[in-house]
């Protein structure tokens, strides 16, 4: 059997303070799967992102990437085998060009010469923003931030894609543009959002967690249809709007 691209067991975390945010989390994501993570605020989605990178340290638990185990020996290798994309893009650009931020990463990691210049100029392809390469990010959009903020995690090359609200505070257009790129990518990818239907139009699994546990777990259309459960979780599609179950799409092996 092939390794999951993510496995989790038994995570737990407490906050300073004593809130525990994950409860004792197991959860298998298979290599090349879209999966929408799904809850109330204060569920612990953030919180388990956090985890999949070692940006938060577990209480209690494993978190396997490709199957290496988090710990503080392997957490630079796992940093480059996921790559997070944060709401808030200026998490991600801080430099004068887009170019230098595109760089950042991948250089931290150790890339240089022409392997760089080739990652950065892929991503910023991957994207659509090739000709913004020079530009400040500060002076651009808010949907062109957000896949300015996706390129700079791509030329890392990561296994596993997590991005945290991708579609949060866009116009309809940047949120089609976003949505179009996301689609394109052969990646395993992890979306918390709130926003069902882009985890209809992304994801083929979708999870509900509430409470610092999983609740839900199955295909995306039958998860979105069941609306007692959405009711009970705090969840709710857009008035008019209905989920047509599709046929899951195939994982397929490749990356970034």
């Amino acid at each position: 059997m092939s390794v999951p691209a993510i496995r989790i067991r038994g995570l737990r975390y407490s906050y300073p303070g004593g809130h525990e945010a994950l409860a004792g989390i197991d959860l298998d994501i298979d290599e090349g799967e879209r999966v929408a993570l799904l809850g109330p605020n204060g569920a612990g989605k953030t919180t388990l992102m956090l985890h999949l990178n070692g940006v938060l340290t577990a209480t209690a638990g494993t978190v396997e990437i490709s199957g290496h185990t988090l710990s503080r020996n392997t957490i630079r290798d796992i940093r480059r085998r996921v790559g997070l994309v944060f709401q808030d893009p200026d998490d991600q650009l801080f430099m004068p060009t887009l170019a230098q931020d595109v760089a950042f990463g991948p250089a931290n990691f150790g890339v240089r010469g022409a392997e760089l210049d080739a990652r950065v100029a892929h991503a910023l392809a991957v994207v659509s923003m090739t000709e913004l390469a020079d530009r400040n990010p500060a002076h651009m959009s808010g949907g062109q931030r957000r896949r300015a903020a996706l390129a700079t995690v791509l030329a890392c090359e990561p296994e596993v894609l997590v991005l945290d609200e991708p579609s949060a505070n866009l116009d309809p257009v940047a949120r089609r543009e976003l949505a179009e790129t996301l689609a394109g990518l052969d990646a395993t990818m992890l979306i918390v959002t709130h926003d069902l239907p882009y985890a209809a139009q992304l994801c083929d699994r979708a999870i509900v967690m509430d409470g610092g546990v999983i609740v839900a777990d199955g295909p995306v259309g039958e998860v979105l249809s069941d609306a007692d459960l959405l009711s009970a979780h705090r969840l709710e599609l857009p008035w008019g709007f209905s989920v047509v179950p599709a046929p899951a799409r195939r994982p397929s092996a490749g990356g970034c």
